[in-house]
């Protein structure tokens, strides 16, 4: 039997926390002080899903096709973010860290290196996500977030999509999209009945 305080496996892999208001280096933890860390179950208030893979395997993990078929991620690919292998590093980390969101979920599964995925909290507080390798994130279409490398300056990442791919970021603010219009009306405003996070910053 799983005892209640038993530590939940992909905390190995995931970890989150909020960020403080500072201007430096980006690729700092950026905690508060004194430190606030989020639970996986509060990052799933807010649609973000997580697991915890064996990346040593991705070719033939069963557990990997089994979320694939579950959830239709029939597209695969994979994306290096360093200043070695990613063509204009420079301006497309820059592009990754302005905030912006998706009409389709977000799904990266990290199988080396690592990085930081920052979402808005139902606050619209940021809140920063350290995944590791072995952990796989789902951001839900919608969620106003923005990623950037830690000081390893180093990811690889599998990017799963539902059918053909479609990358396009949209920045902040684009609160009239259908897509952000059911974000908050899923994951917001009915949970908390706050509708301040509905006007853009």
């Amino acid at each position: 039997m799983v005892g209640a305080l038993e530590k939940d496996p992909r905390e190995d892999v995931l970890q989150a926390w909020y960020m403080d208001d500072s201007n430096e280096d980006q690729r700092l933890l950026h905690h508060r002080e004194p430190k606030k860390f989020v639970s996986l179950e509060q990052l799933a208030e807010l649609g973000v899903l997580s697991w915890k893979l064996d990346a040593d395997k991705y070719e033939t993990d069963e557990e990997l096709k089994k979320i694939r078929e579950e959830r239709g991620y029939s597209y695969m690919d994979f994306c290096e973010v360093c200043p070695e292998k990613l063509p204009n590093y420079e301006e497309k980390i820059k592009s990754f860290f302005k905030e912006h969101l998706h009409t389709d979920e977000e799904i990266r599964y990290c199988v080396a290196g690592s990085g930081y995925f920052d979402v808005r909290d139902h606050n619209d507080e940021w809140i920063r996500v350290w995944v590791k390798k072995g952990g796989m994130i789902v951001l839900p279409a919608g969620i106003y977030h923005r990623f950037t490398l830690d000081t390893d300056n180093y990811i690889k990442a599998m990017r799963l999509f539902v059918g053909d791919p479609i990358w396009t970021p949209y920045n902040r603010p684009h609160d009239n999209l259908p897509a952000r219009k059911e974000y908050l009306q899923s994951f917001v405003t009915t949970r908390s009945g706050d509708h301040a996070v509905d006007t853009a910053a």
